[in-house]
């Protein structure tokens, strides 16, 4: 299975962040495929590949992990682009307020998961949601100053195993199980 962990922010939060670069998606046209509205995530560690017998490892690890991170308000802020915005391959939006804890959650969960097997990142963690790809060639985007002006706090209570199929329109995301923070209510398993 092909897995990554993530935080999903509420719908109103992925709403925002796309009308954010409602004005970049018209001077694109089809050169960056946006992300659909309900795939919006912030990554904290792509697993890759991983077979069925690491998973009670992986589910065991990220579940402590989790336990012993509290609950923070995130906030989305500016827009940006990775590497540069002459050859953007990737558009996203940030976050200011919770960035230092959704750092912190990706560090535990990342150091949980290295006595498994996964490697750490050999970059430092930008806690990101990215909103679009270039579909061949690096793009050039200015969103110098951007922001995503209505964007709403929201309250992260939990983080998501979640399994990745891709197909021809998009990737299909499936939540396996989402990892209560500590003292948090309503995480849930599949």
């Amino acid at each position: 299975m092909r897995l990554f962990i993530a935080v999903t922010p509420p719908p109103e939060v992925r709403r925002a962040a796309l009308e954010a670069v409602e004005g970049a998606a018209r001077d694109l046209g089809g050169a960056v495929r946006w992300t659909k509205q309900e795939n919006i995530h912030f990554t904290l560690k792509f697993l890759g590949e991983v077979p069925d017998e690491t998973m009670e490892g992986v589910r065991g690890a990220l579940r402590e992990a989790c336990s012993s991170h509290a609950p923070f308000h995130a906030r989305l802020r500016g827009l940006g682009t990775f590497p540069t915005p002459r050859r953007a391959r990737v558009v996203w939006a940030g976050i200011d307020e919770g960035a230092k804890e959704m750092t912190e959650l990706a560090a535990r969960a990342e150091s949980a998961l290295e006595p498994l097997g996964f490697r750490r990142e050999g970059r430092p963690y930008v806690p990101h949601a990215t909103l679009g790809r270039a579909r061949k060639r690096p793009v050039s985007i200015d969103l110098t100053g951007a922001s995503v002006p209505n964007a709403p706090t929201f309250r992260v209570r939990s983080a998501e195993l979640i399994k990745s199929t891709l197909a021809p329109g998009g990737s299909i995301y499936e939540v396996l199980e989402a990892f209560a923070l500590g003292g948090a209510r309503g995480a849930y398993s599949r």
